[in-house]
């Protein structure tokens, strides 16, 4: 039975494949992306194929990792900075609006000189720096936009199909946690990270099949809204199966904030998106404040300390010995200070406190890392970030509001989740919205993408009298 369900999974990927195909293409160096995207949302390539633990903890005293996986994401960014090389015009264009980002980059390499174990912080600052590689691989495509939609489309169908499968035929997609409770976790290690590629990726396909829908001379649009109807209720049925509270309450967050600003409030005066950040936040303080923490916390399924998050919060304040700088970049959890933590949560009962190795805060994450220094840089990228979301939505509302549903909902996932980490899918739209974004306002996207049905000359005539593109070759792998 099982083998059949593989193979009827197989063949479902690969009919979702003919569906969404299209005569328009984009640069073959978005398969970089998607791998990359497919690989940090699922688990690395030394698990799959059991060359490394499938245990779902990673061991904090594990400094230098897997070869194989070093090697595979090492030559994914090698060949990711060679297109950014090829593509030097466009590249240069986007550094130039990317201060935040250089900054917060600049100021982790400097913190890896002062870390403990300065050579695998170098390697893991190297892998967090092939996020932005990633990124910048996508926005410099000649069709930006084109390149977005099917990133979303093609992780889906890679991933969504066979977490399905694995959760239903086999039992590498479930896992018991410490109580005995078994749960879902499909192509990933633990329910969390399964929810959290969830999240990212159906807010992506609900833009995409809202766009389609409401496009009515998109050519193959009636096959293209099957493909994306299918994988839009695949990825809501997976969320509910991961029962991971934050991802669920992001997702539907994140799906409000897309939507809102083809709203006719926001129509009328684009302006008005600025509201909806402070709008969020004011929400949460008030539930806050009226002492409503248990209320909140018990809609999202926790209770009211965050099933614990509190307790890991306030044992790792006296763990840190540099408030100010930081241990280094992604070096806590390798340091001394760590036994400090570990010790304060064995005096609350908590039970094999070594296994953690993240603080479930992003905010808190950056702290135990950078310090007080590397929190402000993460804030300014995210104020940043959700300025230029707000800028971006005047000129382009669909655009622009993807953007700012990234920019928040990292934000919000961040408060109970590790979500500025390094390889960390939200980590990676949250970067992939704050750099487009200030694309978008710049006026590096196309606003009108090429239709499909158009012959190679007129094609070639409207590629060339766009001012952004310079790439003649879409079909190279530059």
């Amino acid at each position: 039975m099982a083998l059949v369900a593989f193979i009827l999974c197989i063949a479902g990927m690969a009919i979702l494949f003919h569906l969404d195909r299209d005569s328009v293409k984009t640069s073959k160096a978005l398969w970089i992306v998607i791998v990359w995207v497919a690989l940090i949302g699922s688990r690395p390539v030394s698990m799959w194929f059991g060359l490394s633990s499938d245990s779902g903890y990673a061991a904090a005293s594990d400094l230098e990792g897997s070869p194989f996986d070093a090697a595979v994401f090492g030559l994914l960014i090698l060949v990711g900075v060679s297109v950014l090389i090829a593509r030097s015009k466009k590249t240069g264009r986007y550094l130039t609006v990317m201060t935040p980002i250089i900054l917060y980059f600049g100021y982790c390499l400097l913190s890896v000189f002062w870390s403990p174990v300065p050579v695998p912080s170098l390697k893991r600052w190297i892998k967090d720096v092939g996020d932005v590689v990633i990124v910048l691989v996508v926005l410099t495509d000649a069709r930006p936009v084109l390149a977005l939609r099917r990133l979303f489309t093609k992780v889906a169908i890679l991933l969504f199909p066979l977490s399905i499968y694995l959760i239903r035929y086999s039992d590498t997609g479930r896992a018991w946690d410490n109580d005995g409770n078994l749960y879902s976790v499909g192509v990933t290690t633990n329910k969390n990270s399964l929810g959290l590629i969830l999240f990212v990726v159906t807010i992506g396909l609900l833009w995409n099949f809202r766009w389609l829908w409401g496009n009515r001379g998109e050519a193959n649009r009636r096959r293209k809204l099957i493909a994306q109807g299918i994988l839009l209720c695949s990825g809501l049925l997976l969320l509910v199966m991961a029962h991971s509270s934050t991802s669920v309450a992001c997702f539907l967050l994140g799906s409000a904030l897309m939507l809102a600003p083809r709203l006719r409030f926001f129509k009328r005066r684009p302006s008005r998106a600025y509201i909806l950040g402070p709008a969020v936040f004011i929400f949460g303080g008030l539930a806050i404040f009226f002492n409503a923490t248990g209320n909140v916390a018990g809609a999202l399924g926790r209770d009211s300390t965050f099933t614990g998050r509190t307790d890991i919060w306030t044992s790792l304040f006296p763990a840190v010995t540099r408030p100010i700088t930081g241990t280094g970049f992604d070096s806590f959890w390798n340091s001394p200070n760590v036994l400090i933590f570990q010790q304060n949560l064995e005096r609350l009962g908590f039970y094999r406190p070594e296994r953690l190795n993240e603080a479930h805060n992003g905010y808190i994450e950056v702290y135990l890392n950078l310090g007080w220094i590397g929190v402000g840089l993460v804030f300014l990228l995210l104020l940043v970030g959700y300025s230029m979301s707000c800028k971006a939505i005047q000129r382009d509302p669909e655009l622009g509001g993807l953007f700012l549903a990234y920019v928040i909902t990292g934000m919000i996932y961040s408060i109970t989740e590790a979500g500025f980490r390094t390889l960390s899918p939200n980590w990676l739209f949250v970067l992939l919205a704050a750099i487009g974004a200030s694309g978008a306002h710049a006026g590096f996207f196309v606003n009108h993408p090429i239709k499909p049905r158009a012959s190679r000359s007129a094609e070639s005539f409207l590629v060339s009298i766009q001012p952004k593109l310079e790439e003649a070759d879409t079909n190279s792998i530059y």
